[in-house]
């Protein structure tokens, strides 16, 4: 027992400062997987499941919110999809980017097909403090 402590200690501190490192970054978001700030266009980069979302014309325009860091040529890189980095504002409320499919009522973090029936999930900003699992 105490083996596994001495080995998932040193785990958990990494996941906690690499969770304290992240920088929240907010714009408008550009189809081309940018983010218009204040300062400039940052390209925005991540994970595979974050990729699919960066890659959603469906959020074009959106006041978007990511939490990550900023590496190299300006590139910003979101923290994994399993953390929840990817936020939108609408009427000035923080929502999560979600994926729905209103056939099978199951909710993604990415835009694809469904894996239950294969049609495709629809865009929805779900309020975070919602107990409500549907639209």
């Amino acid at each position: 027992m105490q083996r596994r402590a001495l080995i998932l200690a040193p785990m958990a501190a990494l996941a906690l400062q690499a969770e304290a490192e992240s920088t929240v970054l907010r714009g408008k978001f550009t189809a081309t997987g940018q983010l218009t700030t204040p300062k400039g266009k940052v390209k925005l980069t991540g994970d595979e499941e974050t990729q699919k979302v960066l890659a959603d014309p469906r959020l074009n325009g959106v006041d978007f919110e990511a939490l990550g860091t900023f590496t190299k040529n300006n590139e910003f890189t979101i923290d994994p999809i399993h953390t929840r980095a990817i936020w939108a504002y609408r009427d000035g409320q923080r929502l999560m980017v979600t994926y729905w499919c209103g056939v099978c009522y199951i909710r993604t973090y990415a835009p694809g097909e469904c894996w239950c029936c294969q049609d495709d999930t629809q865009l929805d900003f779900k309020d975070p403090n919602s107990k409500d699992p549907t639209p």
